[in-house]
């Protein structure tokens, strides 16, 4: 169950598209997502780039409760991030029949806390020395029956104690970390002594743990009821929240998750009716959907990599023009549109500046054989590199004069450099020079059929 938003910050309006609970892995959630960029890339109509979409993931699993995810940056997080909070919410489901079966439940549950910064005043831990030295509160929390569940695994590489932490650091406020530590992790803290001075004074028996939290005195006490509110609810179940993602593909405390009360529309704007007209009107105007584009192109035989971003590109229209009205081979079209951009983005071309008339122009100039295949690229290049002026040169194909007077220039100034003077080394070399001089306006047959017949044969005769 997921949410997509699509924003923009220069006054484009936010799309909130909310679908049903039917996915069943985390890989199919991705899935889902990558359908739903690419039907709102397809319309031409969305900004992209980073931060353009977000995405709120919602998971729940078997006994669990629904969780979302919120703000999810990037799809490729999203297996990740849906596999670890299923083991999440799987993790604390298992707890619960740990506390259960400790006989603890909701109801039975009980926790305390007091504070002890008097009996901590010469301690060297720096984050409490520091904390006393400010005047301010240390609270230790007792949780009955807790012994050893702080250390119980959430997600990967996390334990219940970053659920308490977690709350902790949101609701008290408590954001320098460590906010809490606890005695079913003693190490690196406390002396040894130290913990048994305080568990001794609060009565902590081997049976339960010990949790110090300080600050302020109100967010310290703040911090000390919200660990007790949470060590109550991992007896009941997966509590609904809010969570963010995080680098590392696992998720933390956001806020509570709100109910149904606070799902309400914006009192501040009235309601607008969409008609039966506009409906079929905004109908009307949608582009082919992007699976059936897939499946049409796929019978066309283009090569696989163009299939999914040809799909949504801009340029889709104008591959299905060229293709059904000027007759351009389906292969090259995609080809031009697809492959040839990102060739030349890699060299470091801005290739917003093409546009569709120039596009268009270039693939008729294939088809009424003024422009050869092989110097479609370089076209593409000259253009982005020179502008229009040399894409006026490139509409004019190399005349059979132009390529003699190429050939006539190799005979004077190359070939006698030439050591092997073979007619078929002689003619490598020929063409090799000739089509570099043509930058791709001359056509390869054509230049080899003059080629040869002026070096007194001709290319099949020579085969």
């Amino acid at each position: 169950h997921r949410r997509v938003y699509i924003t923009d910050r220069l006054g484009m309006p936010l799309i909130e598209t909310v679908t049903a609970p039917e996915m069943r892995t985390p890989q199919e959630v991705a899935e889902v997502g990558q359908i739903l960029r690419r039907i709102v890339r397809s319309t031409g109509q969305v900004r992209t780039g980073i931060g353009a979409a977000r995405q709120d993931v919602n998971v729940s699993v078997t006994g669990g409760t629904r969780i979302e995810i919120k703000g999810v940056p990037r799809l490729p997080l999203i297996p990740l991030l849906t596999y670890n909070e299923a083991m999440r919410q799987w993790n604390l489901l298992a707890l619960r029949a740990e506390l259960h079966r400790r006989g603890i439940t909701g109801d039975t549950f009980k926790g305390r806390f007091e504070q002890v910064g008097k009996l901590l005043r010469k301690t060297r831990y720096q984050p409490i020395q520091q904390a006393i030295a400010a005047g301010m509160t240390v609270n230790g929390v007792v949780l009955q029956g807790y012994h050893g569940l702080l250390r119980w695994q959430t997600q990967t590489d996390t334990y219940f104690s970053r659920e308490i932490s977690d709350r902790v650091r949101v609701i008290a406020c408590l954001t320098a970390l460590p906010n809490i530590i606890h005695s079913d992790s003693p190490s690196e803290t406390l002396a040894s002594s130290e913990w048994l001075t305080v568990r001794k004074a609060l009565g902590v028996t081997e049976e339960d743990t010990l949790v110090l939290v300080w600050g302020p005195a109100v967010d310290a006490d703040t911090g000390a009821k919200e660990t007790i509110i949470r060590a109550r609810e991992a007896a009941i179940g997966v509590p609904s929240e809010t969570r963010q993602a995080l680098e590392d593909g696992t998720n933390g405390f956001e806020r509570i998750l709100p109910g149904p009360d606070r799902m309400y529309p914006d009192t501040d704007l009235p309601p607008k009716k969409v008609t039966p007209d506009r409906l079929q009107r905004i109908r009307q105007s949608l582009p082919q959907p992007v699976w059936e584009r897939e499946h049409w192109y796929r019978q066309l035989g283009i090569p696989e990599d163009t299939i999914v971003p040809l799909t949504y590109s801009p340029w889709a229209e104008l591959f299905a023009t060229a293709v059904r009205d000027l007759q351009v081979p389906a292969v090259l079209a995609a080809v031009v549109l697809i492959q040839y951009p990102k060739r030349l983005h890699k060299k470091g071309m801005d290739i917003n500046k093409l546009h569709a008339e120039f596009l268009d122009e270039l693939l008729t100039a294939v088809v009424k054989k003024r422009l050869p295949r092989a110097g479609v690229l370089q076209a593409m290049e000259a253009y982005l590199d020179r502008g229009e002026k040399i894409w006026l040169q490139w509409k004019k194909p190399a005349s059979v004069t132009q390529i003699e007077k190429w050939f006539n220039l190799f005979s004077k100034k190359m070939l006698p450099q030439q050591h092997d003077r073979s007619p078929e080394t002689v003619y490598r070399r020929a063409m090799g020079w000739i089509m570099a001089q043509a930058g791709g306006r001359a056509d390869g047959e054509q230049t080899a059929n003059i080629v040869w017949k002026l070096l007194g044969g001709s290319k099949s005769s020579s085969a």
